[in-house]
């Protein structure tokens, strides 16, 4: 990473003594902001706002983007505290982009931004941007894969009507005076790997409703929402992201999120818990050229068991629940205040940038 570790040495010896001149000692979020903001770039994904002559000039979305990506790092709990945040302290005013309080937006201004930036995906494709650059060319030795609950305020979508169920047919051999019987439609994991990433994600379900799991003790839990499936990679840097219902297995997002991170990096081997134990998630693994180590799923006469090397290496597979557990602990994953699935995942990619860039500054530490 010359071009990380040049960017590195310019910001400890250039940028932050001359910002402590001017503003005073930086903080250590203050630190991680600046870290955050130069290594996304984000004003190469901001379009110019036209303005046709017609109504108030609309205003300059970059500060508002840098004050979204404040919130996660400084882990905000409600959107008011955004503002207040930046009214009450000149110096991460002034990063953002602001010198007087009254340059602080109202609140409407930056819920409309959000709608923009939801809308265009920014955050999403920030990141991908970010993991492409930082990490082409280079073999990442495995991606671990992991999901978990993000609780939201919204109500929950009723579930669908179920169709009928047919009467049982008798076992055995049809009678020869009987009509052939119907082929059963292929079922979602059997086409996702036949079709291309964009076809899977629309096929995915988004809206909000009721997710139920076992946690680490056993525990049987509920909750009403999303949630967010993650690829990381040694070292705790996220590498790809997926929203989905609360109440999708994780096996049904697994192709689709391989496919989307097979698109920035170039991986070894998967690793992944019981949940996704199915040959066809196997089998997609082995077509992109690597590994997969998934904990066995106790079905009775399959279970497998890691030889010594692969125990070695699944060892490393935490790293996907570390990740997640610092996005909802220590970059406003439990706060999530918006609604619907764009909104909520462009809210959770703000802080996925920062769990991103960080974990790469650290790397050359």
């Amino acid at each position: 990473m010359p071009e990380l570790r040049h960017l590195s040495c310019s910001m400890q010896r250039l940028l932050f003594p001359a910002l402590e001149e001017e503003l005073g000692p930086l903080t250590g979020p203050q630190r991680d902001f600046l870290r955050t903001i130069e290594l996304a770039r984000l004003e190469r994904f901001m379009l110019p706002c036209l303005w046709m002559g017609i109504g108030c000039k609309p205003g300059l979305r970059l500060p508002l983007a840098k004050a979204f990506i404040a919130k996660s790092i400084w882990n905000l709990p409600i959107p008011s505290g955004r503002i207040e945040q930046l009214k009450g302290n000149p110096s991460l005013r002034r990063l953002c982009g602001g010198e007087a309080r009254g340059d602080v937006p109202s609140e409407s201004t930056f819920s409309r931004a959000f709608a923009a930036f939801a809308a265009g995906k920014l955050p999403e494709a920030v990141h991908a941007a970010l993991v492409a650059e930082q990490l082409q060319g280079r073999i990442v030795g495995h991606v671990s894969r992991d999901s978990t609950a993000i609780e939201s305020r919204e109500r929950a979508a009723p579930k669908p009507q179920e169709e009928p169920k047919a009467a049982a047919r008798k076992r055995g051999r049809p009678r020869k005076d009987e009509p052939p019987r119907p082929v059963p439609p292929p079922t979602r994991l059997e086409l996702q790997p036949l079709r291309s990433l964009e076809e899977n994600l629309v096929d995915l379900p988004r809206h909000c409703d009721i997710g139920c799991k076992r946690d680490a003790k056993g525990y049987k839990m509920t909750w009403n929402g999303d949630k967010l499936h993650l690829d990381c990679a040694a070292g705790d840097i996220p590498v790809g992201a997926l929203l989905t219902s609360a109440s999708l297995h994780d096996s049904q997002a697994a192709i689709p999120l391989a496919q989307r991170t097979a698109r920035c990096v170039t991986s070894r081997y998967d690793l992944m818990d019981s949940a996704e134990d199915c040959q066809a998630i196997r089998n997609h693994s082995r077509h992109l050229g690597h590994g997969p180590l998934i904990d066995s799923n106790p079905r009775p006469g399959e279970a497998r068991k890691f030889s010594p090397a692969e125990r070695i290496r699944y060892r490393e597979r935490p790293t996907a629940e570390r990740v997640n557990s610092n996005r909802k602990d220590n970059f406003g994953g439990r706060f999530v205040r918006v609604r619907g699935a764009l909104k909520v995942m462009c809210h959770l990619m703000f802080g996925v940038l920062a769990l991103t860039a960080l974990p790469l500054f650290h790397l050359l530490e």
